[in-house]
């Protein structure tokens, strides 16, 4: 089995958008009556070898010739495909999941078979007058196949067509395009493939006139930041769900009005229905949300995948962030299909029988059934959270651990390359969409606001504040400055005025669709803020100011279910802050003379260290427990929680 032909081939076209949304598609390759394609619901992008099912084509090929009892139900049939896949798994294959297109797979006698969806070839296939367009560009060069319900009855159909074809011409067909399904390129080598794929693109492409735009799009970002978290919590009023934004201007162009909308009000194909449900919910921009949204529910039957709000966007709605954003890219990509059917009659979507069938086929709900994780989430699982300062050192290492349970991270720093490369980092660990980084300069309050913004609308709300973001200039009152000391309060003091400020106002949002719904705002404080600091006052002051708004936040914000306390650490002497060699504290608190007889940077640390009575330095996980603590106990507010080791105790 050419095994590294096939992953070249399947990584190739699915990592490239070209040929369909979120690396979607299947690729076959066969061998003495053996095929290997990948699993049902393995992307193509990142596949790997032992996520390839291996099946006997032989009683797969059993199924074209099967005759159809005239009475026998949708669902007995879906069973029978059920069974003839399940049993065309060589031994060892158990625990793998053939798609119901592997039978159609087998229909090609060549050695390679690429079923994949580029946008182009939909609209052909999603036209009102796709098969005469298809017929009129190729000829017999290309079997067309009608429309038919997938899986059993779906591969007789395509059976039918290509033996049909074989019988006119003396040859096998090596591109098909199944109406509303997509197309299949079959060939003897991967060569091959390319140059069928290159031929039947350029042909359609050669009749399309009109492209889809998908430039930037000005929109009101205000307006969208109070919908999302109403539209998450009203998906999901345990937290456990994201919606993501998405505007251009070829939707600008589809959400003027109803009207404008119509094209997309259907599903053109059966993924359509899987990722982005059978109907979008169109919005007014003013509407009561609650209300449209349990109207739909209340009408369908389940809860929309995606909202269009006329003339400013589209949400994108899942469980996590993964299933949202593949919503968002199934929808736009139903929106470039749109685009491209008007060269061929018009957009022509799903029979309301055929999606019916789609969204109770009892195969595809056997296949979502055991597709399902069951592994425990993580304590923070779903949680939406901002750390600022979170691009390195105590901050990374905070957010770092939120993610390991769970939470979804948007790492703010006024270092952009840092908050991206600790985003980077964390994507690759956790999974995409783990992190996004945010430029923010905690100090600026415009600043502040976009940074906010933009975690709601890449996540689609906030649950968590850990207000990091710090500065310290040590010095005694001769030798302090008002621009060092402005410095300090402007970063540690005004900073945390303006987190808790804007993400309080995403939170009462929630709190309103959601009202039992808990989320956190928690300032990283110092040991500082409880008692005062020899020449260190600019910091001390800051801190004991935190300590004062976090009390005082706690009393206004308790009835939106949003909690706030602060975290005290005592002394990080293994943090950057502290032993950074040029601006750190120990080379500060040595040159300033704050510890009296201190000679080198380790008769500091000597120093601090015997202040403690657990004679070490506080660190980044002391300090996550205790965050962890905070968040999940639901009946503490307004606290300074101290983590010194016994040097600060309360009284």
């Amino acid at each position: 089995m050419d095994f590294d032909v096939l992953l070249e081939m399947s990584h190739r076209y699915g990592a490239d958008e070209r040929y369909g949304p979120d690396g979607g598609g299947y690729v076959s390759c066969k061998e003495d009556d053996v095929m290997h394609i990948n699993s049902y619901g393995e992307g193509l992008s990142d596949i790997s070898r032992e996520r390839f099912v291996a099946m006997d084509m032989q009683p797969i090929r059993e199924m074209f010739d099967w005759q159809c009892p005239a009475d026998i139900s949708d669902g007995e049939i879906e069973k029978k495909t059920l069974l003839y896949m399940l049993e065309a798994r060589l031994p060892g294959e158990e625990g793998k999941r053939p798609a119901v297109e592997s039978s159609l797979h087998v229909l090609f006698p060549y050695k390679f078979v690429l079923h994949v969806h580029p946008a182009i070839i939909d609209g052909l296939s999603c036209g009102v007058d796709g098969e005469s367009y298809c017929r009129r560009l190729f000829g017999d060069k290309v079997v067309w196949v009608d429309l038919v319900k997938p899986g059993l009855l779906q591969a007789q159909q395509c059976h039918k067509a290509l033996s049909g074809a074989l019988d006119k011409t003396g040859v096998c067909p090596r591109i098909a395009i199944i109406k509303n399904h997509g197309m299949f390129v079959a060939a003897d080598t991967a060569a091959q493939i390319d140059e069928l794929m290159e031929y039947a693109i350029g042909e359609v492409k050669g009749h399309v006139t009109d492209e889809p735009c998908f430039e930037d799009a000005g929109f009101d970002r205000g307006l969208a930041c109070s919908i999302a978290p109403a539209l998450r919590m009203l998906f999901s009023g345990d937290g456990k769900s994201c919606a993501v934004f998405c505007v251009n201007k070829q939707i600008l162009g589809f959400i003027t009005d109803t009207r404008a909308f119509k094209p997309l009000c259907k599903p053109f194909m059966r993924d359509n229905i899987k990722f982005c449900g059978d109907e979008p919910l169109f919005i007014e921009p003013d509407a009561d949300i609650g209300t449209e949204f349990k109207a739909y529910v209340a009408r369908k039957g389940f809860k929309p995948r995606i909202v269009a709000v006329r003339g400013l966007g589209v949400f994108a709605l899942g469980k996590d962030w993964k299933s949202a954003d593949q919503a968002r890219s199934f929808f736009l990509d139903a929106v470039k299909i749109a685009v491209y059917a008007g060269a061929f009659g018009g957009v022509c979507p799903l029979p309301d029988e055929f999606t019916t069938f789609i969204l109770v086929c009892e195969a595809g709900k056997y296949w979502d059934d055991i597709s399902h994780d069951d592994t425990p989430g993580g304590r923070l699982e779903g949680r939406i959270a901002i750390v600022t300062g979170g691009a390195q050192g105590f901050g990374k290492g905070i957010a770092e651990a939120l993610a390991s349970e769970g939470a979804y991270l948007a790492i703010a720093d006024l270092n952009p390359d840092g908050a991206t490369e600790c985003s980077s980092q964390l994507g690759a660990v956790y999974g995409a969409g783990t992190a996004v980084p945010v430029s923010v300069d905690v100090s600026d309050e415009q600043s502040v606001e976009r940074m906010v913004q933009e975690t709601v609308l890449t996540f689609g709300g906030l649950d968590i504040l850990v207000s990091n973001a710090g500065v310290l200039v040590a010095g005694g009152l001769g030798d302090m400055t008002k621009k060092s000391f402005d410095f300090v309060t402007r970063v540690n003091y005004t900073g945390y005025f303006l987190c808790a400020k804007y993400t309080a106002q995403t939170m009462k949002i929630q709190n309103m669709y959601a009202p039992g719904y808990m989320m956190d705002i928690i300032e990283i404080n110092s040991k500082s803020g409880l008692e005062g600091s020899n020449r260190n006052f600019a910091y001390a002051g800051s801190k004991f100011g935190g300590i004062g708004l976090t009390q005082s936040f706690a009393l206004e914000l308790v009835q939106y279910g949003i909690k706030v306390n602060a975290i005290c650490p005592g002394n990080l002497l293994d943090g950057p802050l502290w032993s950074d060699p040029e601006r750190g504290l120990f080379k500060q608190y040595l040159d300033s003379g704050k510890v009296a007889g201190a000679k080198t940077i380790g008769d500091v640390r000597r120093f601090y260290e015997a202040k403690v009575p657990m004679k070490r330095g506080c660190t980044i996980q002391d300090v996550i427990r205790a965050i962890i603590y905070v968040i999940e106990q639901e009946y503490e507010t307004g606290q300074a929680v101290p983590v010194t080791g016994g040097q600060i105790m309360l009284r």
